[in-house]
């Protein structure tokens, strides 16, 4: 990590995966908000006075398959915040984004809309049937896939040495896909805050139960920039292909959730085990110091 004038790399995501979100909001800082190079880390959690260095992870491409559903990520997604190193054994704590937005709120067009996860002809109960009828009149179709974290911040894995020997765990994100449309209402999740989907995020390659197949993931590109200050790496990439996705739930709310769960799940084919369903992002990771930060 940098502590004082010297960098170190550390790994942070994109990613996004890169999801918005269950993090917990820490007091506001009372510095300065860093300018030019350093802006990247204007939530970095200062106000702790154990922080070891700021983070900033922009996934920018990449995908997220969800049993049968295939999602491409084509709005950045940033994971930020800090991380306090335990100087003795090595080991990274992630603290939150400054604002409590640790993982942006960036929505993904969900390919086929509403359409593609239901045929309002399925729904046999009328009024049920009606409304969502009556959706697709309207023009309310589209479907957003946004994913969240499932837990605090400090629940975040992260692994300095597997990021740059390209082997193992380098980033653990605990997450939850809300599915947004008007008709599916505002609880439509895969996974949850008591069941999150976990992905461990490698730069090397996955080791994934039939039928998925090994990918890998890479490092990328390291370069430091403002002066020697800021660690960066541009085209990284973190995948892993051997998690589990649970069910939807909550789709439509107390009552027609009870018909539009199956419906959405025998289209998405989930419940999806291990091994049939895929994560990849694609982007930009950058680290400083906390030092240089409050200095910026």
């Amino acid at each position: 990590m940098m502590k004082g004038n010297r960098p170190r790399l550390m790994p942070r995501l994109i990613a996004t995966v890169a999801g918005a979100v269950a993090a917990f909001a820490v007091a506001a800082p009372a510095f300065a908000t860093p300018s030019g190079e350093f802006a990247v880390f204007a939530q970095c959690p200062l106000s702790n006075a154990e922080l070891s260095g700021c983070i900033s992870a922009k996934t920018e491409s990449g995908e997220l398959v969800a049993g049968k559903q295939k999602v491409p990520i084509t709005n950045p997604i940033t994971l930020q915040g800090g991380f306090i190193e335990n100087e003795a054994t090595g080991e990274l704590k992630f603290v939150a984004a400054a604002n409590g937005v640790t993982l942006s709120h960036s929505p993904q067009a969900v390919p086929g809309g509403l359409a593609g996860l239901i045929n309002c002809k399925e729904i046999k109960e009328i009024i049920e049937r009606i409304a969502c009828e009556v959706t697709f009149e309207n023009g309310l179709t589209g479907v957003n896939s946004t994913t969240e974290l499932a837990a605090p911040a400090s629940s975040i894995g992260l692994n300095e040495t597997n990021l740059l020997e390209e082997t193992g765990t380098a980033l653990s994100l605990p997450v939850k896909v809300h599915l947004e449309n008007p008709f599916l209402g505002s609880s439509c999740y895969l996974g949850s805050n008591s069941h999150p989907i976990v992905l461990n995020l490698t730069t090397g390659a996955t080791s994934p139960p039939p039928p998925n197949k090994a990918i890998k993931g890479k490092l990328g590109t390291i370069s430091v920039v403002a002066e020697g200050q800021i660690l960066k790496i541009s085209n990284n990439s973190l995948v892993n292909n051997s998690f589990a996705v649970p069910g939807a739930t909550g789709c439509g709310g107390l009552i027609i959730e009870l018909l539009l769960d199956p419906i959405i799940n025998a289209k998405l084919g989930l419940p999806a085990a291990a091994g049939n369903n895929t994560a990849i992002l694609t982007g930009t990771l950058q680290q400083a110091g906390e030092e240089q930060v409050r200095e910026h």
